[in-house]
């Protein structure tokens, strides 16, 4: 008679185990996570037929392997090419970030068989999509299942090359006595779906949902099944959305694609630039331009900043207001900038944004903001034509950043002539007046000499 368990109760997350069910792990702190274990089996290893033989790494055919152009450029950049045949790709992001308008897209221009899988709508409402996007396909075929057996039988039926589950959340099997959406439904329905794609050379993308704090959804076993993981970020109240590839094994994992989602669907973006900045008429106080590098794209971003009058008294209540950029980091570089610089700014509300929604979290940025609150402190205009790149030290410092011979051939190609950057850049392009600084009180100072 086998002995019983002693911690039957186990976190499929973590492995962490207890004496009884709880509703919340106790290492991992994930909620839902916790399943009941058998008895421990003996079990005897046998040797067993093997699927093909052993080969030399050079004598692997890669012909099976090569990516597939999807139809959207900006979808394939961040993938390091298409969809693989026989890869798995997880989609997650918040609801209502238009996961499923771009999946539809890549559907219908795939060029091939495509099988769209909703859990969630009715093939009819996924067509009233796919009419007001401009996603009508014959090749695309479309069924609305909550069953994992009955997917497999539309995938025998239609034999595609490509299959869209919207959303791995929603899909359950019967051979698993939970509800869909469990942690043990989600890791045996993605298991059975990447193994039958595999086989059968089949590219598989996945929709997952997202928690409050914008982790993928499951256990965290999904993200090591599949073969690429992908962000899919954007603000409700802008156009701009951004995918964001954390795992990839057939490209690069720092690459962002950018697209712009509107009421006839959603667009790639190859120059994304022009949403982040604006072209003024005349120079205004309060502004500086700098380049963020998302992923290995060099994007221009532009930093605004208002500053409050000077009160004569200084009750200690004034406010420091951000969007788009770091606040913690930003409120240090307003102390560094009123200390080290001599920019006065206790008592006066200070309000930095960037333009277009864009969010900022390089340090890379500090020299802009501090140059565009120094600039609304003293209602100085910049030189319309300057790009401001560093990162700020609590001494005053400028530190040098990554990327600053890219992000400056980026900024001349579209127009920019003057630049501040971290002294040791040695960077040089024709045509362009590069200026090394070395202090956060010498930046401004070039400024407003240039000025």
């Amino acid at each position: 008679m086998a002995k019983p368990v002693k911690d039957p109760y186990r976190c499929g997350e973590c492995g962490w185990s207890t004496t009884k069910w709880v509703g919340r792990c106790g290492e991992c702190q994930a909620w839902g996570t916790i399943e009941e274990i058998g008895a421990p089996k003996k079990a005897t290893l046998v040797a067993t037929a093997p699927n093909s033989d052993a080969l030399p790494i050079k004598d692997v055919a890669l012909a099976s392997a090569t990516a597939r152009k999807s139809g959207v450029d900006e979808f394939d950049r961040v993938l390091g090419g298409g969809l693989v045949p026989g890869a798995a790709l997880l989609l997650a992001g918040e609801p209502g970030v238009g996961k499923s308008t771009l999946l539809l897209t890549v559907a219908s221009l795939f060029g091939d068989r495509a099988l769209y899988i909703s859990g969630e709508e009715s093939p009819s409402q996924v067509r009233l999509r796919a009419e007001r996007v401009g996603a009508l396909a014959q090749d695309l075929y479309l069924a609305s299942e909550n069953d994992l057996g009955a997917i497999i039988t539309h995938i025998e039926k239609v034999e595609p090359e490509l299959i869209i589950i919207d959303s791995i959340q929603t899909i359950g099997t019967s051979a698993i006595d939970s509800a869909p959406g469990s942690v043990s439904q989600i890791r045996e329905v993605s298991a059975a779906l990447i193994r039958i794609c595999k086989e059968r050379s089949i590219s598989l993308v996945l929709v997952g949902h997202v928690t409050k704090d914008g982790s993928i959804a499951g256990p965290r076993l999904l993200e090591h099944l599949v073969d690429v993981v992908l962000q899919f970020e954007g603000e409700r109240h802008s156009r701009l959305r951004l995918i964001r590839a954390t795992k990839n094994r057939f490209g690069p994992s720092d690459e962002v694609g950018c697209f712009d989602l509107h009421d006839g669907g959603i667009e790639g973006l190859p120059d994304p630039t022009g949403l982040f900045t604006t072209r003024h008429a005349e120079p205004v106080p309060g502004t500086c331009v700098t380049v963020a590098l998302e992923g290995r794209r060099p994007l221009l971003a532009e930093i605004q900043a208002l500053v409050g009058s000077d009160r004569e008294i200084d009750y200690g209540n004034a406010r420091r207001v951000t969007s788009g950029l770091d606040n913690p980091r930003t409120a240090m570089t307003l102390a560094v900038l009123e200390l080290r610089a001599k920019v006065k700014l206790s008592g006066r509300d200070v309000y930095v944004a960037t333009v277009g929604g864009m969010k900022i979290q390089e340090p890379a940025a500090d020299l802009a903001v501090a140059l565009a609150v120094a600039s609304g402190a003293h209602s100085l205009a910049l030189p319309s034509d300057l790009i401001a790149l560093g990162e700020v030290g609590l001494a005053g410092e400028i530190r040098r950043v990554q990327g600053v011979a890219q992000r400056l051939n980026e900024a001349f190609r579209l127009g920019f002539k003057r630049a501040l950057v971290p002294t040791g850049s040695d960077v040089r392009i024709d045509g362009m007046d590069i200026v090394e600084v070395s202090r956060l009180d010498q930046a401004i100072g070039r400024v407003r000499i240039g000025a």
